[in-house]
């Protein structure tokens, strides 16, 4: 019995417990990165989507801007206190796209808030020359209660310095249909200085002949713009454009008026003309030739596209 060996009889080590005896600094590293795998995935936050949702609906959504265009021409000077020779109404929808512009004549006979039955260019005038600043409202007021809007903003030049803004962008291409303002039919390109005379010129024609001239005007001011080629000139054209233009417009309707100029480019711009059609020439007590509105035809015509 002496002589017989003690068997010790060794008892199996599970696989976990040698983990722990040989690399017990391992262990815990193996514990961390066990319960990092068992965490979730966090998804992508839903905010981008919103983001996109709300830029969508910022650019496109239907809802028509109503902008007053004011051309003020030969005010005395360091003051606004002029005529509003030009003056349209654009309208802008994005969504559509729509771009419109109505032109309406400087001699048309209407009854001015606060003032009685005047011409309607000299609704700036009368309010600017007593009061700097409050021209473009009393010019938009003027608009809104003969042609029942409710247009908030304007956008007026001072076309003394406009020759500035044409010379920043290199110019201007116009595409006549027939001869107007002394240059030939056909492509023309003009410097500031030219550009300026041609929306001046009232050689060719009446007050309809001229409101003609400033929509073939505005139409290839916007071609320039939107065309690539010139974007690089846009810091330059805004310098320019400081100080030949305010506006009320909030900065963040640029962008929509932005976007719906460029699908303008395909779609195209409808212009469109208070005409003889919708109008009366009529001779004052004092002898003023004027034009005296029907607006059986016009406030139609006005709430179906503006």
């Amino acid at each position: 019995m002496n002589n017989q060996k003690t068997r010790k009889i060794k008892t199996p080590v599970k696989s976990q417990e040698i983990t722990r005896k040989i690399f017990p600094s391992e262990q815990g590293k193996v514990s961390h990165n066990h319960s990092e795998n068992t965490q979730p995935r966090r998804r992508p936050c839903g905010c981008i989507f919103l983001l996109v949702i709300l830029l969508a609906f910022y650019f496109l959504a239907p809802f028509r801007t109503n902008v007053v265009i004011l051309g003020i021409d030969r005010a005395p000077t360091g003051t606004m206190a002029g005529r509003s020779d030009t003056i349209m109404l654009v309208s802008v929808n994005p969504l559509l796209p729509t771009f419109k512009a109505l032109s309406i004549p400087r001699d048309l006979w209407v009854s001015i808030p606060g003032v009685g039955e005047n011409r309607i260019n000299t609704a700036h005038y009368f309010a600017e020359a007593s009061q700097p600043g409050s021209g473009p409202y009393a010019a938009m007021n003027a608009i809104n209660e003969n042609f029942l809007l409710n247009t908030r903003y304007y956008l007026r030049f001072n076309l003394e310095n406009f020759p500035g803004i044409i010379d920043a962008l290199g110019g201007i291409t116009l595409d006549l249909p027939q001869a107007m303002a002394g240059f030939p039919a056909g492509r023309s390109r003009l410097n500031g200085e030219q550009a300026l005379a041609f929306l001046r010129s009232r050689s060719d024609g009446d007050d309809f002949f001229r409101m003609r001239q400033g929509q073939i005007f505005v139409f290839s001011f916007t071609r320039e713009i939107i065309n690539p080629v010139n974007w690089p000139r846009i810091p330059m054209v805004t310098t320019a454009a400081s100080s030949a233009l305010d506006t009320n417009l909030p900065f963040y309707l640029w962008p929509r008026i932005g976007l719906a100029l460029l699908r303008s480019s395909f779609s195209g711009i409808d212009m469109y003309t208070i005409d003889r059609s919708m109008v009366v020439p009529f001779v004052t007590s004092e002898g003023a030739q004027v034009l005296l509105p029907d607006w059986n035809i016009i406030h139609p015509f006005v709430r179906e596209n503006f």
